[in-house]
């Protein structure tokens, strides 16, 4: 289904006053995003998608309504994967929490142009290459089994290694090299002029780092929504709705990340749930089969997956806080009774 004109210019319309308003009306420059207003800004955002939504139902039909929600949701979910690697960047270049929103700010222009092409460029092979749905699938799957592998093999001192990983990026090496840089962030700028001399600063070290991860995490994404849906415009409004509102939940969830234990493994699930989806689908379409998972139907298993991981890390949580509590009355009891002997 062709997608009309007036819906790309009123989209691009919609989006270029959403970021004049995040960037001049909800904040102000050198603000350190308090956790309240986080929060509000995330409903807001997530409530502007839910409506968008609903304008999809009414103009675009049901079946395009459910595919649009259930790709952001999938979005959603797996770009909080994103929001552990913002802490690692941040933490890394040593960026003021005041800078931080600006720094988002940018990322999220980089990352509107940079998901265009690799949705333009995904539809276009699925739409020539029929079969690389299987090749999508098969990635999927692959990145799901991976990361529950990589999550069993986590150490203690992963953090501290990702951290120096990040200073050792070969592409921060290389402007390391070829531009004169600087450490100092007393001011927001990701360029300073010392004595006539351009340099670049942290903010724009750590901006080229987060831009380089998003399109990493698009590698994942991307196809997973590609097994949702190929209406571009479906695909790609799904995929920014759900980054606009991704640097409130960063700021809304950045003291308790640790608490989602489990979150990594459920991402996991839906990754090969969504890579078998797609190659069952496939196979369903191209061999005139009445076996299909409905859009639907994953949306349903998706929602879940996320439920019982998030539900999963809170038990894990407080059953570990009271473990914590218990030890040091355990040791003064101990303490009591070798005195009473």
């Amino acid at each position: 289904m062709e997608t009309s004109s007036t819906f790309w210019i009123g989209f691009l319309i919609l989006i270029v006053v959403l970021l004049a308003l995040d960037m001049f009306v909800f904040h102000k420059k050198g603000e350190v995003v308090s956790v309240k207003k986080a929060l509000w800004l995330s409903l807001f955002w997530i409530s502007l998608a839910l409506i968008f939504n609903v304008v999809v139902y009414f103009l675009m039909g049901k079946d395009l309504a459910f595919e649009f929600l259930t790709a952001y949701v999938i979005e959603k979910s797996l770009s909080v994967d994103n929001l552990f690697v913002f802490i690692l960047i941040f933490s890394s270049f040593k960026i003021d929490p005041k800078y931080q929103h600006g720094i988002l700010f940018w990322g999220i222009l980089g990352a509107l142009v940079f998901r265009a092409i690799f949705i333009f460029a995904g539809i276009a092979l699925i739409e020539r290459f029929a079969w690389i749905m299987y090749v999508f699938g098969g990635f999927l799957v692959l990145t799901g089994i991976k990361m529950v592998i990589d999550n069993f093999r986590e150490k203690k001192d992963e953090k501290n290694q990702v951290e120096k990983d990040l200073n050792q990026n070969a592409f921060v090496k290389f402007i390391k090299k070829s531009f004169p840089t600087t450490d100092d962030m007393s001011e927001e700028k990701f360029f300073k002029k010392i004595e006539g001399k351009l340099f670049a600063t942290p903010l724009f070290l750590a901006l080229v780092v987060i831009e380089l991860t998003d399109l990493v995490f698009a590698v994942d994404s991307i196809p997973a929504v590609l097994a949702i849906s190929t209406n571009m415009f479906i695909v790609y409004t799904s995929n920014i709705f759900a980054i606009l509102g991704l640097r409130s939940l960063y700021f809304a969830l950045r003291g308790v990340m640790d608490y989602f234990y489990y979150l990594k493994y459920g991402l996991s699930v839906i990754l090969v749930f969504i890579g078998s989806k797609m190659m069952i689908n496939h196979f369903a379409h191209s061999h005139n089969s009445e076996f299909y998972i409905p859009t639907l139907t994953s949306l349903f298993i998706i929602i879940a997956l996320i439920t019982v991981s998030i539900i999963g890390s809170v038990i894990r949580s407080k059953k570990l806080e009271k473990e914590m509590i218990a030890e040091p009355l355990i040791e003064t009891t101990e303490k009591k009774d070798t005195f009473v002997k």
